[in-house]
């Protein structure tokens, strides 16, 4: 496989996840299931803190019909404040492999801390999923090849911390696109095969209200990456504002949902590989009807 075609499936460290194909009739995209094992997500923060509340709750999103679930145990929101590596581990270690035990799905540990997706993947995790491209920590990349992990590397400018404070960009979706394709190659050169890697344009990471409706309005353009393209948009800041916009009232937890199950048909319209929500079953539930009533089927 070289970069610029899609690719029929993402390599996993045990199995292989299908995608959509090339010519082939449409296809939804793979719906992965977010577990949120903080107090301080900007969604759902503290909700699922507790060991058993969180597994009860990945497991929930996999009977809603989550494909892959994504454990967190540091928030990424705006502003927000990094975890010690200690505390991230006992949030998230026996989650972990609990899910990857009992779920049937592939699990993804979403950290940019090595140790942590090195203990991660001893317990049964198949995914890296890593806000800083795999750039933050200088042992993440080692980590990964030796593990056999795939990783998923998104952009972000900055850190949570300072990715709000007036990000600008002369070309959003180049400037993106351009920073995916480098690090899709410094992975490469790193030992990682391309069939492993899956990038993410980073919705509302350094990103403005603008910014973000442009990147999903040509998420499709990444596509010749020759990468599966994840992407999370949900419920996050760019919808609400959208909404207030339409229907002139700020938008509940609902709203937003329904904003994300929305944006989604879109992203499956233009070929996109992955959506990272948090509604699993009423997303699923879109993405299925959008694609029968597209397809014919």
């Amino acid at each position: 496989m070289t970069p610029g075609s899609r690719p029929a499936v993402w390599q996993l460290r045990t199995r292989s996840l299908e995608l959509p194909c090339p010519g082939g009739p449409l296809a939804r995209p793979l719906v992965m299931g977010i577990v949120n094992v903080t107090p301080d997500s900007f969604s759902d923060g503290g909700r699922f803190a507790g060991v058993d509340a969180a597994v009860a709750h990945g497991l929930a999103l996999v009977a809603a019909g989550a494909e892959i679930l994504d454990v967190g145990g540091e928030s990424t929101r705006p502003f927000s404040e990094p975890v010690e590596e200690a505390e991230e581990l006992r949030r998230v270690a026996e989650v972990v492999r609990r899910l990857a035990a009992t779920s049937g799905v592939p699990v993804s540990i979403d950290t940019s801390k090595a140790a942590v997706a090195e203990r991660a993947l001893d317990l049964g995790a198949e995914i890296i999923n890593d806000v800083t491209g795999l750039e933050g920590d200088p042992r993440m990349v080692a980590v990964a090849r030796s593990g056999g992990a795939a990783v998923c590397a998104m952009h972000m400018r900055g850190t949570p911390r300072t990715m709000q404070l007036d990000p600008r960009y002369d070309d959003v979706v180049a400037e993106i696109h351009a920073y995916l394709a480098a690090r899709r190659d410094a992975l490469l050169a790193a030992g990682i095969s391309l069939e492993r890697i899956c990038l993410d344009p980073g919705i509302g990471f350094g990103k403005t209200h603008e910014h973000n409706l442009e990147l999903m309005r040509h998420a499709g353009r990444f596509l010749d990456l020759g990468t599966p393209i994840l992407v999370g948009h949900s419920r996050k800041g760019f919808l609400a504002k959208a909404f207030e916009q339409a229907r002139g009232r700020p938008a509940t937890e609902e709203d937003r949902d329904a904003a994300t199950a929305g944006a989604a048909c879109s992203l499956a319209a233009q070929g996109v590989q992955i959506v990272r929500v948090h509604a699993v079953g009423l997303v699923r539930t879109a993405l299925e009807l959008f694609t029968a009533t597209r397809s014919g089927e």
